[in-house]
């Protein structure tokens, strides 16, 4: 089978579903699994590089407004793929190029693809995922494998932080302006043994102001931009280092939200082990952050 996948997501759970040798087309920001970075790119940016993070958002709102896509879509060398599968998502039109563009470029390949979108909004949702790649595929004792495993790692940490005191959490998705982080990210906080103030679980993110944040009074700001690595996070909680100072909360972490939170697939376990061990270090063994999480003195 030739799959080509349209969201990074998605091709995280592909490989990890062992269907890494099916995978012939990726967007531009497929990294990982590193083999994924190879393959040949069927998107790329709409938008100009070194925008500001209030450029983005701008560049973002217009784009939407008008109905388009932040993604072109390379229709000519998706139609040279000859692909089998596509799959791609509706959810977010920041996340991904527009999937009635898929449709369309897809029934004029000869080999008439069939389009999955994946779409999911919680955690458990994220799981199902790879039941609907897998019935597709063929592949369901490695879907049945892979669920089994994170929903070990999820109760795992679960259980760990049963009972424990419960921090206050504001998962700031984006800074300027700010966006509480929503669908599976609450979860992932209530997981993680706390208690998220501003996010609301399986909903879209939130615009706020940097009053609201105040006025959520976190015990711990989570600072994880959308699509940034934890370094990034870092500079950009940095340049905003006055706003989160006045939030008034105990500890501010940036954090690899490209990796383990922005990217519904596979990794959102790493993410709920990272979380529980920046709320919990003492109850939380064999999860230390490294250059995953990184603390912001304000």
């Amino acid at each position: 089978m030739r799959i080509v996948s349209l969201v990074p997501s998605a091709t995280e759970m592909l490989f990890a579903l062992g269907l890494g040798a099916d995978v012939v087309g990726v967007t531009h920001e497929c990294d990982y699994p590193p083999e994924a970075a190879a393959l040949p790119k069927i998107t790329r940016n709409a938008l100009p590089e070194g925008l500001s993070s209030a450029q983005i958002d701008a560049a973002v709102k217009e784009r939407t407004l008008a109905g388009e896509s932040i993604y072109e879509l390379d229709a000519d060398r998706l139609r040279a793929l000859s692909p089998d599968l596509i799959v791609t998502q509706a959810l977010c039109s920041v996340c991904a190029v527009s999937y009635e563009d898929v449709r369309r470029v897809a029934q004029t390949i000869e080999t008439r693809p069939r389009v999955i979108s994946l779409d999911p909004h919680t955690v458990g949702e994220v799981l199902g995922d790879a039941g609907t790649l897998a019935q597709a595929t063929g592949h369901t004792e490695a879907a049945a494998e892979l669920v089994r495993q994170a929903s070990a790692r999820i109760d795992r940490i679960r259980l760990a932080t049963r009972g424990a005191r419960r921090p206050r959490v504001a998962a700031l998705e984006w800074l300027d302006p700010p966006f509480a982080a929503g669908h599976w990210t609450p979860q992932l906080i209530e997981y993680a043994g706390g208690e998220d103030v501003l996010g609301f679980p399986g909903e879209h993110s939130l615009e706020l102001s940097w009053e609201d944040v105040v006025a959520a009074q976190p015990d711990i700001v989570v600072v994880m931009p959308c699509g940034y690595d934890a370094e990034l996070a870092y500079r950009e909680a940095e340049m905003h280092r006055d706003e989160l100072a006045a939030v008034g909360a105990g500890e501010i972490v940036a954090v690899d939200a490209a990796a383990y939170f922005s990217r519904p697939g596979p990794r959102i376990v790493d993410g709920l082990e990272l979380l529980a061990y920046i709320l919990h270090p003492e109850l939380v063994e064999g999860a230390t952050p490294g250059d995953r999480a990184l603390t912001v003195a304000v």
